[in-house]
């Protein structure tokens, strides 16, 4: 969350064989070109779609931490993004924990069958 959510991106966009399921609450993610971004890894959308089961991005509507262009942009590259809006609430707990509720539902489920659970081998 917050300046968290932005180190999420750092950390888990150049990391895909490690992580699939990204999570950023109120990130200051402002002026990305999404195209070359972290190594471009959103350039060819189908590659990071199989490579990633879940991208949610949520903020309040009375912030402004650009991630509403943020989507936009990625879902007009034909990134499958999940987006979530906390009603009247700003850059505070009340909206992370909204957007926790709204992201955690959908961790660890396998692609083709969203109603199971994936566990990982080891």
């Amino acid at each position: 969350m917050s300046w968290g959510g932005h180190q999420t991106f750092s950390i888990a966009l150049p990391n895909l064989d490690k992580f699939s399921y990204i999570g950023g609450f109120s990130g200051a993610i402002f002026g990305l070109d999404v195209k070359t971004c972290y190594n471009g890894v959103f350039a060819n959308s189908s590659d990071f779609n199989r490579k990633v089961h879940y991208l949610f991005l949520g903020c309040g509507t009375e912030e402004n931490m650009g991630t509403k262009g943020l989507v936009t942009s990625l879902k007009d590259l034909g990134i499958n993004v999940a987006y979530y809006e906390s009603q009247g609430t700003a850059h505070e707990w009340l909206t992370w924990r909204r957007c926790l509720n709204e992201f955690v539902p959908h961790l660890f489920k396998t692609v083709n069958s969203p109603a199971s659970v994936h566990i990982p081998k080891g």
